[in-house]
């Protein structure tokens, strides 16, 4: 074998994986874009240049879905990550006992579809028959009322992601080391200085991992919400990725989908930067 055979060797071993990359990602992004530039009309289309996009900003479905979006990141997601970092902290306890189980069950609704436990919390939170109001001896209309349908998809979600997203504060917490505890206890530090000064610091890189990532999650939320309440009552969980899915399967306006798509892929990008940035210079 020539020198340049084997230069050229391994580029031919990831030809298919750049070959399947292409057709099923790369294509189908450039084709989306090229879509957002057309007007479908029944079973035609027009060319419509910039005219989805301006269409965008005029839209009030498309305010009340990145609001609602918005609401959800907000506040859903700062009270689970929360929530994660406390139970990271109890998880690694020595006074726990069982551990390995109860990090089992906290971590178990991970592998859990979104459409499977979707399904499950609006049999539990149905107003009329669900277990939880029986339970409660009280009567929620969990699923349509506007405040307590946010409330219930906050729930379904903190439910299903918290375990995962303690088992991640989990492994770094275990990798810190020991002697910076060691030193802040012979210094006289309590457990709150303990946390604040050497706990957070040293979690502060995997939390702007969870952040990016449930925020890249949350913009793309559409299982849930499609499956409690199909976006209602009166529009309450309507979210973008929601839209988007009404727009291009339900109303076969692909090119104002793909809009919708771009967009939000732009607030995506936009967000990421800024979360990476502002966080990354307290590290």
């Amino acid at each position: 074998m020539t020198l340049r055979a084997m230069k050229l060797a391994p580029y031919f071993f990831i030809l298919p994986a750049l070959a399947l990359f292409a057709i099923f990602k790369l294509y189908p992004i450039a084709w989306s874009f090229q879509l957002s530039l057309f007007r479908t009309e029944g079973a035609l289309q027009s060319f419509a240049g910039a005219a989805n996009y301006t269409r965008l900003v005029a839209d009030p479905l498309f305010w009340t879905a990145l609001r609602n979006t918005g609401a959800v990141l907000a506040v859903q997601v700062p009270i689970m990550l929360a929530l994660a970092l406390a139970l990271s902290i109890a998880f690694n306890s020595g006074l726990l006992r069982f551990r390995s189980f109860v990090r089992l069950g906290w971590f178990l609704p991970i592998v859990t579809g979104p459409i499977a436990y979707g399904l499950l919390f609006a049999v539990l939170l149905n107003p009329q028959s669900g277990l939880v109001n029986w339970a409660l001896g009280l009567d929620i209309p969990w699923l349509t009322d506007k405040f307590w349908a946010r409330v219930a998809l906050g729930l379904a979600l903190t439910w299903h992601y918290v375990g995962f997203n303690a088992m991640v504060y989990l492994s770094r917490l275990q990798a810190l080391p020991a002697d910076q505890y060691d030193a802040a206890a012979v210094d006289g530090a309590g457990v709150w200085r303990r946390f604040w000064h050497v706990t957070l610091p040293g979690m502060r890189p995997v939390i702007v991992l969870t952040v990016v990532m449930s925020t890249i999650g949350t913009l793309q939320l559409f299982d849930e919400p499609y499956v409690l309440t199909k976006g209602g009552p009166d529009n309450a969980l309507l979210t973008l990725g929601l839209y988007l899915y009404d727009n291009g399967f339900r109303f076969f306006d692909f090119g104002y989908a793909s809009a919708i798509a771009y967009a939000l892929t732009v607030i995506i990008g936009v967000l990421g930067i800024i979360q990476f940035r502002v966080l990354r210079d307290r590290t």
